[in-house]
C-alpha cells in the first residue's frame, strides 16, 4: 500500500457511529491512516440502542421504491445509495460473519437480531486495518490555523476530516446537534434540525392519561392527508407514538408547523365494515352500559373505548349509525411533536447544496460530512441505517479523490 498516492495521509473521522465507522473502514482499505474521535466513552451507542429490538439493517424492496422513501432528498441520496446499495450492505454484513434474513415485511435483519455481535466483529476488522479509535475526545471546532480542536486543549491537523456526528436526537447517546453552531459560524448552509420518526403531544384528560399511559394500541388504522397506515402505536402520558405514528410523522410535523395543530383520524375497527358495525351496535340489551355496548357490540378494547370518549366526550353518540361512524373515524388533535431528543431520528442539517458530489463542504474545503448530519429523513424499516452507511462510504471516496488530486 505504500506506493499509493495517499498512503502517508492521515484522515480524522469525528464520530463513531455507523457513518463514521464505515468511512473509516473505506479509507483504511485504501491505505490511509485513520483516527476516529468519539466524544462518548464507547462507540456506536445509538447503533446498539437501535439493535435492542432487532437490528433492521436495510430493506429488500426494489431499489426504485427504496429510493422513493427519502422524499425530497431522493435525488441527492440516490447516487450514494446506488454506489453502496442494500445488497452491498448485506454482503458487507456477511463478510463480518453476520448472516441476514429478510422478514415478511421486506426488512433485513442479522440472524443474531442484535447489533452487538456485528459491532464486535466490525471493531476487530477496523483494528486489523490499523484504524485507531480514541474515545472521550469531544471535538470543539477549529483553531485559527484550521486545526481540529478538542475539549481539554488538544489540536490536530489532519490531511482531511470527515464529520459524522449524527443528528439531534438521543443526546445521551452522543448525538447532541451541537455541531450546527460550529458549522453555521463557518458559513455552512443548514436547515434547522427537526424531530423525525417521532411521537406527538395530545391533551389527554387526566382520567385517560392515568389509566392508559403505556398501553399499546393494536390493529388500528391511522389516517392523515389521504395516507392510511394500519399498525400499532402506544399511548404516552402526554401523547401518542409508535410505528404507525412514525410512518406518518413527517407529514404530521409539517402540518403542525404550518397550521399550529393537525388532526389524526383513527379507524378503531378496520377489520369490520361500518354497515356490519352498525348492525351489531343496534342490538341493545336491557340495562347495558355504553362501555359494555362498545365492548360487546363494537368489539373495542378498553383503550379504544377511552379514545372514543376522548374524541366525543364522556358520552359518545348513542344511535347505532352515528356510533359506528364515530368508531370508524375517531379524531385526535395533535398539538406538537414530542421533544426532539425523544425522536428516533432527525430531519434537517447540512443542505445538499452546501456539499459537492463527494460530500465535501463548499465553505470548508477538506471537510466532508456523512450520515444524519445531512439534510434528509426516511421512515424506519432499514432506510435510516442504509443512508448512514452509504454516505459514510461516499464521504470516504470524496476524501480519497481529493487526496489523489493533491
Amino acid at each position: 500500500m505504500s506506493d499509493l498516492p495517499h498512503a502517508r495521509s492521515h484522515v480524522a473521522v469525528i464520530g463513531a457511529g455507523p457513518a463514521g465507522l464505515m468511512a473509516a473502514e473505506t479509507l483504511a482499505r485504501a491505505g490511509v491512516s485513520v483516527t476516529v474521535y468519539e466524544a462518548m466513552a464507547s462507540v456506536g451507542r445509538k447503533f446498539l440502542m437501535a439493535g435492542r429490538g432487532g437490528l433492521n439493517l436495510t430493506h429488500a424492496e426494489p431499489l426504485v421504491s427504496f429510493l422513493d422513501r427519502y422524499g425530497a432528498a431522493r435525488d441527492d441520496l440516490a447516487p450514494h445509495i446506488q454506489a453502496f446499495s442494500p445488497s452491498a450492505l448485506i454482503a458487507w454484513a456477511h463478510g463480518l460473519g453476520q448472516e441476514t434474513f429478510t422478514g415478511s415485511s421486506g426488512r433485513v435483519f442479522p440472524v443474531a437480531m442484535k447489533a452487538s455481535p456485528l459491532l464486535r466483529a466490525w471493531l476487530a476488522r477496523l483494528a486489523a486495518l490499523g484504524v485507531r479509535i480514541e474515545t472521550r475526545r469531544r471535538w470543539t471546532g477549529w483553531d485559527e490555523g484550521g486545526g481540529l480542536t478538542f475539549q481539554g486543549g488538544a489540536t490536530i491537523t489532519p490531511h482531511a476530516t470527515i464529520l459524522a456526528l449524527g443528528g439531534g436526537s438521543w443526546a445521551k447517546l452522543g448525538a447532541t446537534g451541537a455541531w450546527t453552531t460550529l458549522l453555521a459560524a463557518r458559513g455552512v448552509e443548514l436547515s434547522p434540525l427537526q424531530p423525525s420518526n417521532c411521537g406527538f403531544l395530545v391533551s389527554w384528560s387526566d382520567v385517560f392519561r392515568d389509566r392508559f399511559a403505556g398501553t399499546p394500541l393494536k390493529a388500528v388504522r391511522f389516517s392523515h392527508a389521504n395516507v392510511d397506515i394500519q399498525g400499532e402505536a402506544v399511548i404516552t402520558r402526554d401523547g401518542i407514538e409508535g410505528g404507525a405514528i412514525y410512518a406518518l410523522s413527517a407529514a404530521l410535523r409539517d402540518a403542525i408547523r404550518r397550521d399550529g395543530e393537525t388532526t389524526l383520524h383513527l379507524d378503531l375497527r378496520p377489520d369490520v365494515t361500518e354497515t356490519r358495525l352498525r348492525e351489531r351496535l343496534a342490538v341493545l340489551r336491557d340495562g347495558e352500559t355504553m362501555s359494555n355496548r362498545l365492548r360487546r357490540g363494537g368489539g373495542l378494547s378498553p383503550v379504544c373505548i377511552g379514545l372514543l370518549r376522548e374524541a366525543h366526550g364522556v358520552s359518545p353518540p348513542s344511535e347505532a349509525g352515528a356510533l359506528a361512524a364515530a368508531i370508524k373515524r375517531t379524531s385526535l388533535t395533535l398539538r406538537a411533536t414530542a421533544p426532539i431528543d425523544r425522536a428516533i431520528s432527525t430531519a434537517g442539517g447540512v443542505r445538499f447544496d452546501a456539499v459537492d458530489e463527494g460530500l465535501q463542504l463548499h465553505a470548508i474545503p477538506g471537510v466532508h460530512v456523512a450520515g444524519e448530519m445531512l439534510d434528509w429523513e426516511a421512515p424506519t424499516g432499514g432506510y435510516l441505517l442504509q443512508a448512514c452507511f452509504a454516505t459514510g462510504v461516499a464521504a470516504a471516496h470524496g476524501v480519497l479523490a481529493n487526496l489523489a488530486r493533491r
